[in-house]
């Protein structure tokens, strides 16, 4: 474990392309799983989506127990427990591929995830051994009731209580949680409550508990196959052995849960956002005004670049952050009977990167679904047509497992914090910045200057935040949120350069070439958003003579030679149309 890049650490530090994950890496076992998941979701999901979104009786279990037979309900569950624990490489092209399932994307990702992963992580043996079978096979569903209708993002100032029976048998549990997903046909809930009215503890919950019910369907703007109620608690006794963890540590059982959740999201969403691309293409290449596809038109190249460019970035980062967490699970010992808990804290320390990818994968994702629309026209608002469903289904991506509010605030507040611990060169890298800046050495050379620039401006506004609020930083939210959008640019240029590099060297710079263009157009269209997110934070943050010295300092990090966008996005559009897809 001391060998591997610290969570957070790509801001401080050069990394070698060699030593990321990338697609091109794939075994030939994860591209027969990518084709078998993908035949799975379009010959037994997109065919019945009607049925589906219509909540046909009996479907969903159906769907689940399909799924549960190929394997994909047990992808992290070990053999001893009915799964077949796979890859962290594995899962995320499992999770891809379910992306456009819509509707079923949810149901399963809550079966695979927040449903289970709190047994598989924090259960004991014989919780696990009675639990988990039934949800890797899909006859059991799983479900996660942890927000309430006063407890959302805050979910620690839940109510609902939880006290002991005077025979010490029993929990007593009483409440309301809403916003369930899975709660019509859950068997199996996580819940969480206050032991005595104060200690968040994880319960798990059999669904059919005296006194447990559910409201009636929510009425959703998208994802409308998938059950969503509130649950119901009314003194329901749940037996002493299915506390969760430990007593008043709940909040432990959650976070580490949200962790993967929210990689896992960003994973779906680019399985999702391909497929939106797909569409648009599709149609674009179909469509005909004034004698010609619109394909051809310049401002549907550039809608259909910007989708695939994002896309791109977004599986970069994704499969980065993949290889990142496998290689954690490789280094780590989970052979004992505390092997969950091991494996949630080795993810733990790719929290800030899991934050990162969900905020920009949902948003890439809203950007494609959107677009996808707008290339469609009118016909886009209609729904014949697959991309209306899309747009709303994404909606809820930007909401679900912490909004990307929550996230944005994580990503700097975390960096601070592992700083405080010594864990991170923070202020280290801001007085080795200063140096440069000071020095004149500041040399920007290519795409690799770019990159180099964004995690330096990222430096420079936080070094100004700390400098005027201190400790206190992490309550001013404009600023916090800011600079998360500054490191999470730095991560995602990153990302698309180290993998177009890796390519150029392992495939050659004629087979690299796509990739390369999209990185090129990526960065240079970006560093300038950065350098004016990063104007805009420091004004905040100074006046007068020391604003003035920020901004010189700012523009000399700032200085590169600008690329044709416009002639990159065209070769781009032109490979999207050819293929009627996402290529690289």
């Amino acid at each position: 474990m001391s060998n591997l890049p610290k969570g957070g650490s790509f801001l401080f530090s050069q990394t070698d392309p060699q030593d990321i994950f990338t697609p091109e890496d794939f075994s030939l076992e994860h591209k027969m799983l990518y084709r078998m998941v993908s035949g799975f979701v379009t010959d037994s999901v997109l065919s019945r989506m009607d049925e589906l979104e219509a909540k046909q009786d009996g479907l969903i279990r159906e769907l689940l127990e399909a799924a549960g037979e190929l394997g994909l309900n047990g992808a992290d569950i070990f053999e001893e427990y009915g799964g077949m624990i796979m890859d962290k490489i594995s899962t995320t092209i499992i999770a891809e591929c379910m992306g456009k399932s819509g509707s079923f994307a949810m149901t399963q990702g809550g079966q695979t995830g927040i449903g289970s992963m709190p047994i598989v992580m924090f259960g004991t043996h014989e919780q696990k051994k009675k639990y988990l079978p039934g949800i890797a096979s899909g006859k059991k569903v799983g479900a996660y009731a942890l927000t309430e209708p006063g407890a959302g993002s805050d979910a620690l100032s839940a109510k609902t209580r939880a006290d002991l029976s005077p025979d010490g048998k029993y929990y007593i549990l009483n409440g309301t949680k809403q916003f369930i997903t899975n709660s019509a046909m859950g068997d199996i809930f996580i819940v969480y409550a206050k032991i005595d009215g104060d200690k968040f503890t994880a319960f798990i919950v059999d669904g059919d508990s005296e006194g447990l019910s559910t409201g009636a369907e929510e009425k959703k703007m998208g994802i409308k196959g998938s059950s969503t109620r509130s649950v119901i608690l009314e003194d329901v006794k749940v037996p002493a052995e299915n506390l969760l963890f430990e007593i008043g540590r709940g909040h432990v059982v959650a976070f580490n849960i949200l962790n993967l959740g929210r990689y896992k999201l960003a994973a779906n969403s680019v399985g999702n956002a391909k497929f939106a691309l797909e569409l648009a293409a599709t149609y674009a290449n179909e469509r005909k005004q004034f004698g010609t596809p619109i394909a051809n038109f310049g401002l549907i190249k550039e809608k259909l670049a910007e989708m695939a460019i994002k896309i791109y970035v977004t599986e970069s980062m994704v499969y980065r952050t993949g290889g990142l967490l496998e290689n954690m699970m490789e280094s780590l010992d989970t052979s004992g009977d505390d092997g969950g808990q091991v494996a949630a804290k080795g993810i733990e320390e790719y929290a800030l990167e899991c934050s990162m990818n969900k905020v920009f994968a949902t948003e890439a994702l809203a950007y494609a679904v959107d677009e996808g629309v707008q290339i469609h026209g009118g016909y886009g608002f209609s729904a014949e047509y697959t991309i209306e469903r899309l747009y709303r289904d994404a909606r809820i991506y930007r909401i679900f497992e912490g909004t990307n509010e929550i996230n944005r605030t994580i990503i700097p507040v975390t960096l601070m914090r592992r700083a405080s611990k010594g864990e991170l060169p923070l202020q280290e890298a801001i007085a080795k910045l200063k140096e440069d800046i000071t020095g004149g050495s500041i040399v920007r050379e290519g795409e690799a200057g770019l990159v180099q620039a964004a995690k330096d401006i990222f430096l420079l506004t936080m070094a100004a935040g700390m400098k005027k609020y201190g400790k206190d930083l992490q309550k001013q939210q404009e600023i916090i949120g800011r600079l998360a959008d500054l490191a999470m640019q730095a991560f995602a240029m990153e990302s698309a350069w180290l993998r177009a590099q890796k390519a150029v060297a392992n495939q050659g710079e004629a087979n690299a070439k796509l990739k390369l263009t999209m990185t090129m157009a990526y960065l240079n269209s970006t560093i300038g958003r950065l350098e004016y997110i990063a104007k805009e934070t420091l004004t905040a943050l100074a006046e007068g003579e020391e604003l003035a010295n920020l901004l010189e300092d700012l523009k000399k990090l700032t200085q590169y030679n600008t690329r044709n966008t416009v002639a990159l996005r065209q070769e781009i559009a032109a490979a999207i149309s050819e293929n009627g897809k996402f290529v690289v």
